[in-house]
């Protein structure tokens, strides 16, 4: 099995070495469905689903009947919290509701690795061998992102929630064209990448990885269902 190679570069945008990466995640042939359905799964989750509205039983007022039913030559009513009424209930309105929607492991992990090899099929995947920071500050990260990436438009994916690496965050969080993710959730007790979402490998146009997240990538889909 051939690997294909990617240059890894410092900070400074300096060749410092190369990396393999594995075919069977970052060279699949993409499939636009699992990406389809992956994105719209995010978005959908992201939705609040809090839009409410009144129905009758819930309206206040009387319980009694406006007028009489017959001789009064008005239209009959038995409530003034009927939705003809003003203040009254709504029909068919808005009710909280889940929007979430489920998409099974095996779909997740084909979609995550359709994201990748498209964006190694195009060029738009950069390798550094870290990216850390004393102290969170956006002018400099954004100074630092241009010597690596081509574009401002970057997604950066980190692979430990320590200090140094959550300061690149914290620099990048009022950036719109610049996204850092930590893909990384250590209260599961396990190596996993919960962090990385097709959603963001595929709205940025570049996306950097550290030498270590794309070693996290590999230990977690290398054996995965293709």
């Amino acid at each position: 099995m051939i690997m294909a190679e990617l240059k890894v570069m410092n900070i400074e945008g300096k060749e410092v070495g190369s990396i393999s990466l594995l075919p069977s995640i970052f060279e699949v042939e993409p499939n636009k469905d699992l990406l389809f359905r992956y994105i719209h799964k995010q978005l959908s989750d992201k939705r609040s689903g809090n839009a409410s509205s009144k129905t009758k039983a819930e309206v206040s007022g009387g319980g009694r009947k406006p007028w009489a039913q017959k001789h009064t030559g008005r239209a009959r009513a038995g409530s003034i919290r009927s939705p003809l009424f003003r203040h009254g209930g709504v029909t068919f309105g808005p009710r909280p509701r889940d929007w979430s929607e489920g998409l099974n492991k095996k779909m997740k992990v084909g979609a995550i690795k359709s994201a990748l090899s498209a964006k190694l099929k195009d060029g738009k995947i950069l390798v550094v061998d870290k990216f850390e920071m004393e102290t969170p500050k956006s002018k400099e990260f954004v100074n630092t992102l241009k010597k690596i990436v081509p574009s401002d438009n970057a997604v950066v994916v980190l692979d430990t929630k320590n200090d140094r690496q959550m300061n690149v965050k914290l620099s990048s969080r009022n950036l719109k064209m610049a996204k850092v993710i930590i893909a990384d959730n250590p209260g599961k007790g396990k190596v996993n990448v919960d962090g990385l979402n097709v959603y963001d490998l595929i709205k940025f146009d570049w996306v950097v990885l550290t030498k270590h997240t794309v070693e996290k990538i590999t230990e977690v889909y290398g054996n995965a269902s293709k």
